[in-house]
């Protein structure tokens, strides 16, 4: 059981956050204007923001594994006690469906309107494959444990040096935590102290984490300020058109779209925006939905007041396969983009085999690099060139970060409604004006 949030008086989560932003902006700008020291060298200043910011990002997702584990299982104990547990299961798929595809038809809608693939001053010559390519047989057998963590492992040669890395999937993580739990269930007694074991072990994870996010200002300080000193904000003219589109899209999803959903279920935009805001900034300096996880399921239960027993099941499946951002309205954009690029004209089955993708497509993605392997995807399904990807890359990570802001935003959305719609929110608690701390104490 979590403790009460840090009252509002003690807190300016948000705030120190923005500032930290704002901090890191101007210290990039500054690394930018030094330049580099020497050739592939950069200053102290560019090198001390990268070191920040990486190092923050790589201690959240130390902790997300036993994160998703621990709440997996203990989320599986705590559905015994509800009498809904297949209807909220169901439920929550349907949200991801309808939100996507209301996503995906923005996306497309704004590619018919800007039509960014025959406004754009990008060469030709910056068409290639990417490296990564998304299959649905990579969505089966991500599915599938590799080992009883879904630990990879993953070499990268360049030239006479090699770096190992170890990464995880998140999908694997989930699919273990539910036979664990649904194992647990069928045990008595051992099964019993199992799951409290598990419980037990969430809680010190959660303290662990409280005192990671408490660094999150510095780290935005320093994600921010490497983004801008890496990227800045010049390599978007050649291809301003797709870039604004694309931000368009993302924009009316998660300032438009989302309010009308709460507005719709009687929940007040303001209090969702006020209270999730803290996972959706950190979602957008680091660029990746698992640095957010735990941030994003904390404020679901501890600020939003999404019941623990179904927030805990419901957030990490969303951060696997609920990408608003990446998986609908990017892919869709990007596609019409690389059809008109390339003179190739799209019919009605065409659109109607995006929006499929999209909807069902995003799951697929989950344990990879999402956003290229999704647009690959629907790209290989339109029997697009794949090649068109490359046109796109350029301006990635600048993109990513819109993308990926969206994503937790949704992944945070879709428990409320479901929540809301089947009486399990506290509603005391999700309009309640304290800023509490997005982890409790």
């Amino acid at each position: 059981m979590t403790e009460p949030a840090v009252p509002r008086s003690k807190s300016h989560f948000g705030r120190n956050v923005l500032i930290g932003m704002a901090v890191g902006l101007a210290l990039g700008l500054v690394a930018r204007k030094l330049g580099p020291v020497g050739p592939d060298q950069p200053n102290a200043l560019a090198v001390t923001l990268n070191l920040v910011g990486s190092s923050f990002v790589q201690l959240l997702k130390a902790l997300v594994p036993p994160l998703v584990l621990t709440a997996i299982i203990a989320s599986i104990g705590r559905l015994r006690d509800l009498n809904n547990a297949a209807r909220l299961a169901g439920q929550t798929v349907l949200w991801f469906a309808i939100t996507a595809l209301i996503a995906v038809s923005i996306g497309i809608a704004l590619g018919l309107v800007f039509q960014p693939g025959v406004n754009t001053a990008v060469s030709a010559a910056a068409a290639e494959k990417p490296h990564t390519v998304g299959s649905w047989l990579d969505f089966l057998k991500g599915l599938i444990p590799s080992n009883f963590l879904g630990l990879a492992a993953s070499t990268e040669i360049d030239g006479d040096s090699a770096k190992t890395s170890i990464s995880f999937n998140v999908l694997q993580l989930v699919v273990i935590g539910l036979a664990l739990g649904f194992a647990a269930l069928r045990t008595g007694e051992a099964g019993d102290a199992f799951l409290k074991g598990a419980n037990t072990l969430l809680a010190v994870v959660r303290k662990l984490l409280n005192w990671v996010v408490r660094l999150a200002p510095i780290g935005s300080a320093g994600l921010i300020g490497n983004a801008v000193v890496k990227y800045g904000w010049d390599t978007l003219s050649s291809i301003a058109q797709y870039a604004i589109a694309l931000y368009v899209g993302l924009g009316l999803v998660l300032f438009v779209v989302y309010p009308i959903l709460l507005k719709a279920h009687g929940l007040s935009p303001l209090a969702y925006f006020r209270k999730a805001w803290p996972a959706i900034e950190l979602a957008f300096v680091s660029r990746s939905s698992m640095a957010a996880l735990p941030v994003a399921e904390a404020v679901t239960t501890d600020r939003l007041g999404v019941a623990p027993a179904y927030a805990a099941f419901a957030v990490p499946v969303a951060s696997t396969t609920k990408m608003d951002g990446c998986a609908a309205v990017y892919p869709a954009l990007s596609a019409i983009f690389v059809a008109q690029f390339f003179h190739v004209p799209l019919v009605a089955t065409d659109y109607l085999l995006i929006v499929l993708v999209s909807v069902l497509g995003s799951a697929a993605t989950a344990g990879v690099t999402g956003a290229t392997v999704m647009l690959t995807l629907t790209l290989s399904t339109l029997g697009l060139p794949l090649e068109g990807v490359g046109l796109l890359l350029a301006i990635d990570p600048i993109l990513d970060m819109g993308r990926t802001a969206v994503n937790v935003a949704g992944q945070i959305l879709v428990p409320v409604i479901v929540a809301r719609r089947e009486g399990i929110l506290d509603l005391d608690r999700y309009n309640a004006l304290d800023e509490g701390e997005p982890i409790a104490a």
